[in-house]
């Protein structure tokens, strides 16, 4: 049996992920993008970079521990930067990557067709919720 090299091993793991295994970290990593917040952050941040408390006050509901927890992830995954810049007070900006850019064009996706389709659902939920009301 031939040895593989890391290099190798990493390929073959990349060709057989599968997303549908709760163990792949592609799994783990769609649980994170799914994430509301992620999605209304990257979308946030997709025209250009904006300081914590712009965010704080663009994401309405985020509360700062959720929005500075979920900052800290997306730079983690390597989606955004984070620059300080010193002065009185600390200015921090958070900015998408490229790889962040990548996925803002979907979540913003996904976010405009929640705001177009919204009342279609709740058409939807209401005609369901008649015909089932002990569900």
């Amino acid at each position: 049996m031939a040895t593989m090299t890391a290099a190798q091993r990493r390929e073959q793991a990349r060709v057989e992920y599968d997303a549908f295994l709760k163990s792949c970290p592609t799994n783990q990593l769609l649980d994170r993008i799914s994430d509301k917040w992620v999605s209304l952050i990257v979308s946030a941040l997709a025209p250009g970079p904006l300081r914590y408390s712009d965010l704080g006050r663009k994401i309405a509901g985020v509360s700062p521990k959720m929005l500075t927890q979920t900052l800290r992830s997306l730079e983690r995954d390597g989606l955004l930067t984070r620059t300080v810049t010193p002065s009185v007070p600390v200015r921090v900006d958070y900015e998408l990557t490229p790889l962040g850019h990548s996925l803002a064009m979907l979540l913003t996706a996904v976010k405009d067709w929640a705001e177009t389709h919204f009342d279609q659902v709740r058409d939807a939920r209401e005609r369901y919720d008649g015909e089932n009301p002990d569900d």
